[in-house]
């Protein structure tokens, strides 16, 4: 059996009953650091100690059969450096062959970044999307957010301290100087900190300098009335920072209640005059 067992994510405090009684017990954890996983065994004061396996970005594609092939006779515990394997940590090659391998999955719930910036963001939680990282690169990242324009739902990002700003800075060129975002940091911890605004409030206070975990929160889009002429318009400008003209008029439609081909329509024509 797999076991993908939730861990701190700073706060010692938040190790589950169930999750010290199968660290106790285990026979064989993967880790996505060893050095990590035998510091938690420590603070968590087990004495047990498990043939520690690592298993990462780079050697999960290896690993994953093998250890799926393991699960098969023995109880295999995966933890990654904090919260749950597989969201954004290593575990989801893992799970995949071990459904394909015919192994029992299953997970020991526990703390979650994600979860716990959208329940305390003060923005809607029916709906969300988790989008992991954002692209390193300034244009790609730049194109992943103007994809995500019209995005309806709540959006969770991880960034790290140093790129914060200017994926701030970012999604304000990107969703408009009036959506609300929440920057989560250090969630859990003794500095623990939420600060809530609009894109520029937030550049303006991270110039400062910020540090530790960082969860971005961002509001999604909502449908704005508008006439014709100012969708087209919309779609325009969205042409003239580098969209294609298909992907400017599916974006503008879906904020706008409008069709997608007449505004495509409407600007072929606009350009042709």
């Amino acid at each position: 059996m797999i076991i993908l067992a939730a861990t701190p994510i700073g706060n010692l405090g938040d190790a589950s009953r169930r999750l010290i009684e199968v660290l106790e017990n285990a026979e064989i954890v993967v880790a996505e650091d060893t050095r990590t996983t035998q510091r938690l065994l420590q603070a968590l004061q087990i004495a047990n100690r498990p043939r520690l396996i690592a298993l990462h970005d780079h050697n999960e594609k290896q690993k994953a059969g093998e250890l799926a092939a393991l699960a098969l006779e023995a109880d295999v515990v995966v933890v990654s450096d904090a919260g749950m394997p597989a969201i954004s940590d290593p575990g989801y090659g893992l799970v995949a062959e071990a459904v394909a391998q015919g192994v029992t999955v299953t997970a020991i719930p526990g703390p979650s970044a994600v979860l716990m910036a959208l329940a305390i963001s003060g923005l809607p939680t029916d709906r969300f999307t988790f989008e992991g990282f954002l692209p390193r690169k300034p244009g790609e990242r730049r194109s992943a957010l103007r994809a995500l324009a019209a995005e309806p739902r709540t959006m969770v990002f991880f960034e790290s301290p140093a790129r914060l700003a200017s994926a701030l800075g970012d999604m304000g060129e990107a969703f408009g100087a009036d959506r609300r975002i929440a920057v989560c940091r250090e969630l859990t911890k003794f500095y623990e900190e939420v600060r809530r605004g609009t894109a520029a409030e937030l550049v303006e206070w991270v110039s400062a300098g910020v540090k530790g975990e960082i969860v971005v929160v961002v509001e999604g889009a909502t449908r704005r009335e508008a006439s014709a002429d100012d969708a087209l318009a919309q779609v325009q400008q969205l042409v003239a920072s580098g969209i294609r003209l298909k992907d400017a008029a599916s974006e503008v439609a879906s904020l706008t209640g409008l069709s997608s081909r007449d505004l495509y329509q409407a600007a072929l024509a606009a350009r042709n005059s």
